[in-house]
């Protein structure tokens, strides 16, 4: 029942949409489904080879046209010439969905300047780039009915420790997203967040929890409902999110954790278990796997 898809088949019919850091993990399954349920989706990320890789995948599965487009979006411009090509492509676009991100576990004090800043441009300023460059595009061609979606974390509102960086550009991400849904309303954009809770994706917690940290701290457990998420969960809220049927859901954040947050505030925060020693084998291991 966890991987039941919700919507009618065509509720995304008409609808183009931008998913940045669409060719892995939850940008991925999300895609999948927006195919599925009608619409023309593009993705973004660093890596070409690898969106023409899940571009092709997600076309053979569903059918549907999936544009693989490369874009830093730490880079306005380049941000700029990726809307581009979706425009000339698909001719509109009426969904952005703000997915991109980056993490990783470490004591605040080992990070670098380097480091801090890393997660910052990824989260926040990519997100900030894009919203802006289709926020303007949109006001400036009177186009209503758009929407972006921004996937933010229950520790946005709490912080975490260990997570510093993801922590506070989150929490920038959500603020600007109650912000705009006032302020761009009069322009027929609506702004809503997801907050997810555990939703495993190989890349991602391979480098929060590698080798054996993955049984030591194994997240079901911090859930009341005694389980991780399954992809399709989330991907049936973000369908619903940016589909018209929400259409009177503005400047809303929905957490999706199974009651997560609610029973310890951080999701991170029990890594203060780990000894300095271990933070430096943790180091290392989380080098070699960000290698690969």
């Amino acid at each position: 029942m966890y991987t039941d898809k919700m919507l009618r088949d065509d509720a995304l019919k008409g609808k183009n949409i931008v998913v940045t850091g669409g060719g892995s993990g939850l940008g991925k399954a999300m895609s999948h489904y927006f195919l599925e349920l009608g619409a023309k989706v593009a993705i973004t990320s660093r890596n070409l080879e690898k969106l023409r890789q899940s571009s092709h995948q997600l076309e053979q599965e569903t059918g549907r046209r999936c544009l693989p487009v490369q874009c830093d979006i730490r880079h306005y411009d380049q941000v700029e010439s990726m809307l581009q090509q979706v425009l000339e492509t698909f001719g509109k676009v009426d969904i952005l969905l703000n997915n991109a991100a980056g993490n990783f576990i470490s004591p605040t004090e080992k990070l670098s300047t380097n480091a801090f800043d890393t997660i910052i441009d990824i989260v926040l300023k990519g997100s900030k780039n894009c919203t802006l460059a289709f926020g303007k595009h949109w006001i400036e061609q009177g186009q209503t009915n758009t929407v972006v979606l921004n996937i933010v974390t229950t520790y946005a509102w709490t912080g975490s420790a260990y997570v510093v960086p993801s922590a506070t550009a989150k929490a920038g991400v959500l603020a600007m997203t109650r912000s705009l849904a006032v302020e761009w309303a009069k322009y027929g954009i609506r702004f809503n967040a997801i907050a997810p809770g555990p939703f495993p994706t190989k890349g991602a917690w391979d480098r929060l929890l590698p080798g054996e940290l993955k049984e030591r701290f194994d997240l079901a457990k911090k859930v009341p409902l005694k389980r991780v998420g399954e992809h399709q969960e989330l991907a049936n809220l973000a369908a619903y999110l940016v589909s018209d049927f929400a259409a009177y859901l503005n400047g809303e954040v929905v957490t999706i954790d199974g009651g997560e947050w609610l029973k310890g505030a951080g999701q991170f925060n029990i890594l203060e278990r780990i000894s300095p020693e271990m933070w430096d084998m943790l180091e290392e291991m989380i080098r070699r796997n960000s290698e690969k």
